[in-house]
């Protein structure tokens, strides 16, 4: 290459760092040094730059002109590409800053020119807080990609024959005989307008043989009603969630237009690559003793690893994990029942609170749940408490924490009538600052019905109209923001752990709790963090671009929990929340940093809105009020958020600083209140 065609390359070299990104960060004598350092090179279509999951690279690539085509899954190389990339784009960082054979593999679409940068000269670009905002935009997408469905993760994949359609009024005789001569073991039962009931081979037995209905009963007698369906479109780690979450052996799947098309069973879901622990949950159903159950529940860790590991992304494994611990406290009740002869399990609704009521419960977490009892049991509720006593400690051997404070239905505050709940929901409601009325509000609004009456529970049932209560309004949401994001706090630094954070607390906590706040300030029954955060985006109470920003930090930061939690398991330790900031990567670690960040300015914005409004105002919809520039920088050494520095109409000022008063001494009962036993 002659001189000037040389400069030319290196003009256009600083030119095209200095407008993308994470390039964009490093000082004008950052990028000379990088260039300087370059290695350009000409690649044809078809060409390999570079694959990063067979060793790891030194160089970290960016394109300068043409476009070259990723994989990003070392499982699906022979498929089509996850993405591709054209001129700016950087190539392969992840694994030269982690050090990890991680990918992607990256073939030259067509005719294309790649800069190969030493790692250690561009790693300052990185580094920076653009870096690290590009790196968790980078990851996200990236793990929204590898997370696609693969072969067999669709459920018009796992149907593999015509079903069997038979009339409601069809003998059950001629059920059996059909099935048996097709090989099925199930069919449909056509009800009309789309509606199916199922007849199980099982249904069978049980109706006919053990409850000695006649053989020539119709199929509405005998089947199990309604049935649970699914489409053809339904990813299969979806699909196998609800028929967990369903307690079924069978889905009926459908077509876009209603009609019957196939019917999957447990085995069905083997072939697939993302549900292949299926198997655990019907072992756990048939655990015939506690033992039993202990040895079939210490394996779920092993499961859980196996899924993430196979491609299914964290928040279905966390999802898939909660189904199971919901299947482990199921089957413990019912044995623990056994040996109680004197009492029934249908005077009872098991209620799970907490992380696993939500559908997000890890390894780490605890078992938090309540019963309501039918009011005509009152009287035999503390017999009860004793077998749910019981309960908790097969949980425990199952590897399954019980709640230290007492949030289990061993507990009196956590067992009651109907009645019961009722009048001290309507007490917590009108009186929150009396008897932990905000706490055991947030609880039991995110409790869900797993064994029992299936429907709305009557602790929930009375949260129905919470904004119409604006006192427990304004004390649920400083209770909601009282709770801060932060990497670290002085007590951790006192006791010598500066590099130790605690993902719960101090990163997901947080969003969890505004997540609980702004779903009932829009009035949605959602349960789930995520979908709580969807509910309300765009919503008064929460700008979409928050919302966004908080479905992020939450999906990242689970990812990080339940990969530290599967990696003690395995070690044979306990799983906690508490990461060491040296075991995870670089990168993960400005992931970490830039969330945090980002959350906790979410949490000021909304602690001004708070000191700004009136509390009957805080439940009801009304503009967005987005903070002015000024506030959101903090300007002149000023605290954000702190009314008494703002300029205006001074006594605009003097009635916020009384607020801002009156809220801290809130925030004092809520901090109180935390310590007392319920």
């Amino acid at each position: 290459m002659d001189e000037s065609a040389q400069r030319a390359e290196t003009t256009d070299l600083l030119a095209l760092l200095a407008s993308c990104r994470p390039f964009d960060s490093l000082t004008p004598e950052g990028r000379a040094r990088a260039v300087t350092s370059a290695d350009v090179q000409n690649f044809a279509a078809g060409d390999l730059v570079v694959d990063a999951f067979a060793e790891v690279p030194a160089d970290i690539f960016v394109v300068v002109s043409g476009e070259v085509d990723l994989w990003l899954d070392p499982d699906r190389i022979g498929e089509p590409p996850g993405d591709s990339f054209g001129r700016g784009e950087a190539l392969g960082f992840s694994a030269a800053l982690t050090e990890r054979a991680i990918g992607p593999r990256v073939v030259a679409r067509s005719a294309a020119k790649i800069a190969r940068f030493p790692a250690d000269v561009v790693i300052p670009a990185f580094a920076s807080r653009g870096g690290a905002r590009f790196l968790a935009e980078h990851i996200s997408h990236a793990r929204r990609l590898a997370s696609g469905p693969p072969t067999y993760t669709v459920m018009a994949d796992l149907v593999r024959q015509a079903p069997l359609i038979v009339a409601a009024d069809a003998p059950a005789i001629d059920i059996a005989r059909d099935m048996t001569s097709r090989g099925l073991p199930c069919a449909a039962v056509d009800i009309g307008d789309g509606r199916y009931g199922l007849v199980t081979d099982e249904g069978l037995r049980r109706r006919i043989l053990a409850e000695g209905l006649p053989v020539d009963s119709r199929a509405h007698a005998v089947m199990t009603y309604p049935a649970t369906t699914t489409s053809l479109g339904t990813s299969s780690a979806d699909a196998l969630i609800e028929m967990l979450d369903h307690e079924a052996q069978f889905l009926l799947v459908t077509s876009e237009d209603g009609a019957l098309t196939g019917v999957v069973g447990e085995r069905d879901f083997m072939s697939s690559s993302t549900t292949a622990g299926v198997s655990i949950k019907e072992q756990i159903r048939k655990a015939r003793t506690v033992d039993d159950l202990v040895v079939r529940a210490l394996r779920v860790p092993t499961v859980l690893g196996d899924l993430l590991e196979r491609g299914l992304a964290a928040d279905r494994v966390i999802a898939v994990n909660s189904t199971i611990v919901d299947a482990i406290i199921r089957r413990a009740v019912t044995l623990v029942f056994e040996d109680h002869t004197d009492l029934t399990m249908e005077a009872f609704t098991w209620l799970s609170l907490g992380s696993n009521g939500r559908r997000e419960a890890v390894l780490s977490s605890d078992v938090d749940a309540a019963v309501t009892f039918d009011d005509e049991c009152v009287g035999e509720i503390p017999h009860y408490r004793q077998a749910f006593a019981v309960v908790g400690e097969v949980l425990t051997r199952c590897g399954i924490s019980v709640d230290a404070h007492r949030a289990f239905p061993s507990h009196e505050g956590f067992s009651r009538t109907h009645s019961q709940w009722r009048a001290a929901a309507r007490g917590w409601l009108a009186r929150p600052r009396e008897n932990q009325g905000t706490i055991m509000a947030s609880i039991l609004v995110d409790a869900r019905p797993i064994f029992g009456d299936p429907s709305l529970p009557e602790p929930a049932r009375v949260f129905a109209d919470f904004n119409s209560h604006p006192a427990a309004v304004e004390m649920l949401l400083y209770e909601s923001l009282a709770r801060r994001a932060k990497l670290t706090t002085m007590r951790d630094k006192l006791a010598g752990r500066g590099d130790a954070f605690d993902v719960k607390a101090r990163g997901l906590a947080p969003i969890i709790n505004i997540a609980r706040w702004v779903a009932l300030g829009v009035g949605s029954a959602e349960l789930q963090t995520i979908g709580r955060l969807r509910a309300a985006s765009g919503s008064a109470l929460l700008p979409g671009r928050d919302a966004d920003r908080l479905i992020e930090a939450f999906e990242v930061l689970q990812l990080l929990r339940l990969e530290h939690q599967l990696r003690q398991a395995e070690a044979g330790e306990v799983p906690d929340d508490i990461l060491d900031r040296d075991e995870i990567s670089p990168i993960d670690r400005s992931v970490v940093e830039r969330t945090v960040r980002e959350v906790s300015a979410i949490q000021r914005r909304m602690d001004r809105v708070a000191h700004m409004l009136p509390a009957d105002q805080l439940a009801r919809p009304r503009p967005a009020m987005p903070p002015p520039p000024s506030e959101l920088q903090g300007h002149g050494g000023e605290r954000a958020g702190d009314p008494r520095r703002r300029s205006g109409d001074p006594m605009r000022a003097a009635r916020a600083a009384k607020d801002l008063a009156k809220n801290r001494g809130i925030r004092k009962v809520v901090r109180r209140g935390r310590r007392l036993d319920p």
